[in-house]
């Protein structure tokens, strides 16, 4: 194998045409004809994207002479055999305004390095140096880079050369290139940046206070990870977004403009908070999915699905613990925080899929169902990540009743990081449920056979009573409502439909409608188009209203088009389900359920 290092370049060469143009020279070329593969999927993000599809042009080219290049498959081109240096040069198309994507246009461009950099088939393990070009001077004046790849001579946060040992190292540093505003911090004394483009006008100095904060939480949970000597927070802001995506030493934001504090303000609003819990969740990433995976992902396989039934593990997990490193860091209240486990609970109270799949089963299928969700969805599958999180919680909180408070799930996953993250070896399909017994020498199959390998509910209202915190369902007031706070005294739900209505272009149309809801039965189906209940026009603005003008048992007319035919269905409106959560802190508790509840918090 060579071990010259693959020389990648990549030139935002058309900006207003979306389009990088990128090359990857390779010292020493298979014999047989070298061969190169773009990814079909991004880790993180388990769907087939078959990403070589924004490959628009592509040719080969070795001392000065044109190679004969044949495209094998989908995602795949081999070169003709070569004696000399070989030179692959590819035009991708950038137009995905995603975390997960790659971006270019007349203000800045983004890639995740999967979207734009194929393999060198058989010397993935060649370090590689990539050459950062910038833009036209007509529209590249004031960029810069924001990357945590190291450098191999670009000076910091500017066009260059940098560095990585290994393809798989290669396309784990997303890079942004713009007019970025840049923060830097410490925590635990590793040096940490935020590169932010899309918004100026945000209180910066904030920001990375409390990111430290978070982060040095973190870091002090299970320990600073041997390589982990930088991190960059890589945020994109809109006008409306949100997402992010994992990686070893950065992660890729994406937030609304409302989500950032602005200069001179000091509460933690609900906006803010959601961005603080985006970035508590794909910090603690570092270890919960890029340095701890599944044995399925040890190494990871870019060309085919990759299964696994731990997503829960994985993403369920690092869910439930974002929002509370949020309140054992000081950034949130108690009260704040129980809002937030509500807001989850109810999400998954409302979807009817909890009762059919289980988070084994919808982390094995994230490839084909998860990712690709339709109108049905809601009622037949459930999110390993809302799921995931509430079965984390559950066991957190059956640990430490069962225990006396002697263990917890913060020593099962310290306990699965030393073997699963630290020695790199992957978690076998089974890995944490046998460490959790093991760790805490309590019996817990039915667990995992009720609530990760069934559907059962969990039994969390006796579970939070046990840690001083009262939880209770209640109707929702409103079909847009999250839950999370108790209705008002004088707030009564409307009879029940069963189905949500979503605007789109000015047209009304069923999004969800819910198994066995009055809708359904009635033959209303996901994406008519609402037009009247009882003759007067419905809309998603109006549909309380409208219903608020009847009662439970009611029959009323909802008229529809259905691919333009009218059609009229008799709805019986029913009783509203009690699916709305709230929780309630305690303040009257023993001093051992007290407590229990500040360590849970870390407030002990």
């Amino acid at each position: 194998m060579s071990s010259t290092p693959h020389q990648y370049t990549i030139t935002p060469s058309d900006p207003a045409g979306h389009l990088f143009e990128v090359t990857v020279t390779v010292a020493k070329p298979d014999q047989a004809g070298q061969m190169f593969v773009f990814p079909a999927w991004i880790p993180g993000s388990y769907m087939i994207r078959d990403l070589a599809r924004n490959v628009v042009a592509v040719r080969a080219e070795s001392d000065g002479a044109e190679i004969e290049l044949t495209k094998v498959d989908k995602s795949s081109w081999q070169a003709a055999a070569c004696a000399a240096p070989l030179t692959l040069v590819a035009e991708i198309y950038a137009f995905d305004l995603s975390v997960r994507g790659a971006y270019l246009d007349t203000m800045h461009g983004f890639f995740d390095g999967s979207c734009v950099f194929p393999s060198v088939v058989g010397q993935e393990d060649v370090a590689c140096e990539l050459k950062i070009d910038p833009p036209p001077q007509a529209v590249g004046g004031d960029w810069r880079v924001a990357t945590s790849m190291r450098s191999g001579g670009a000076p910091r946060y500017e066009f260059g050369t940098y560095v990585a040992e290994s393809y798989a190292e290669l396309i784990d540093h997303p890079v942004e290139m713009g007019d970025i505003h840049f923060g830097e911090f410490e925590a635990c004394g590793i040096p940490h940046a935020i590169a932010v483009f899309g918004e100026m006008h945000f209180d910066m100095a904030r920001i990375c206070h409390d990111l430290s904060k978070i982060c040095e939480q973190q870091i002090g949970f299970l320990g600073k990870p041997r390589n982990l000597d930088r991190y960059l927070f890589l945020l994109t802001v809109r006008e409306n977004g949100h997402g992010g995506l994992e990686h070893c030493w950065s992660s890729s934001l994406m937030c609304s403009r409302k989500d950032l504090p602005k200069r001179g303000e000091s509460k933690v609003n609900d906006d803010y908070r959601k961005f603080l819990g985006l970035c508590s969740h794909e910090y603690f990433h570092l270890w919960n999915v890029k340095r701890m995976k599944p044995e399925r992902f040890t190494p990871y396989e870019l060309t085919a699905e990759s299964y696994t039934g731990l997503l829960w593990v994985f993403e369920g997990i690092t869910s439930y613990y974002d929002d509370l490193f949020l309140v054992r860091s000081g950034l949130i209240s108690e009260i704040s925080y129980l809002e937030l486990l509500a807001q989850t609970i109810t999400r998954v109270e409302r979807t009817r899929g909890r009762l059919r799949q289980t988070v084994e089963a919808s982390s094995f299928d994230a490839w084909t169902r998860f990712y690709k969700q339709d109108a049905g969805s809601s009622n037949s599958i459930i999110s390993y990540y809302t799921k995931g999180s509430l079965i984390a919680l559950a066991l957190d909180l059956t640990i430490r009743k069962e225990s006396s408070g002697k263990f917890s799930l913060d020593d099962v996953m310290k306990k699965c990081w030393a073997l699963y993250g630290e020695t790199g070896s992957g978690m076998p399909e089974r890995g944490l449920e046998s460490v959790a017994r093991s760790v805490t020498g309590l019996e817990l199959v039915d667990f995992f056979d009720r609530f990760v390998r069934g559907t059962g509910d969990l039994p969390l209202c006796g579970l939070l009573k046990a840690v001083g915190v009262e939880m209770r369902l209640r109707q929702a007031i409103d079909s847009k409502e999250l839950g999370g706070k108790p209705a008002n005294n004088d707030a009564t739900a409307p009879p029940w439909l069963g189905a949500t209505l979503t605007r789109q272009g000015g047209v009304s149309s069923f999004a969800i409608v819910q198994a066995g809801s009055p809708a359904e039965t009635s033959g209303i189906a996901p994406g008519d188009e609402a037009i009247a209940l009882d003759g007067l026009r419905l809309t998603s603005d109006n549909l309380d209203s409208r219903l608020r003008n009847h009662r439970e048992g009611d029959q009323v007319t909802v008229t529809v088009f259905r691919d333009h035919n009218l059609m009229r269905h008799r709805v019986t409106l029913g009783t509203a389900p009690e699916d709305t959560c709230y929780l309630i802190l305690d303040a009257d508790v023993d001093d051992a359920t007290g407590k229990e509840r500040d360590k849970w918090m870390g407030k002990a």
